[in-house]
């Protein structure tokens, strides 16, 4: 789809887009482009981190204990809700 595009297309795209946004704005533009694109990637990072630290290691024993969280039943709360 883009591999019809050459030099002069790209020259182009450009021209609008200073037209569109104004050259005082373009740096702008770039700068939070930049800090969006670092912040991703951080994000990212983060989050294979955080799914390494999470996955349950093969040799780790698995916890059977009849307290564990799976096991206990939740309470049955009052409503506040009154017939009116």
């Amino acid at each position: 789809m883009l591999g019809n595009l050459n030099g002069w297309h790209l020259l182009i795209v450009l021209a609008v887009i200073l037209l569109l946004f104004g050259a005082a704005k373009l740096p702008a533009l770039a700068k939070s482009m930049g800090q969006s694109a670092r912040v991703f990637r951080s994000e990212m990072k983060e989050m294979k981190r955080d799914d390494e630290v999470a996955a349950p290691s093969p040799e780790a024993p698995r916890a059977t204990e009849a307290g564990t969280a799976s096991s206990v039943t939740p309470e049955k709360r009052a409503s506040n809700d009154t017939p009116a």
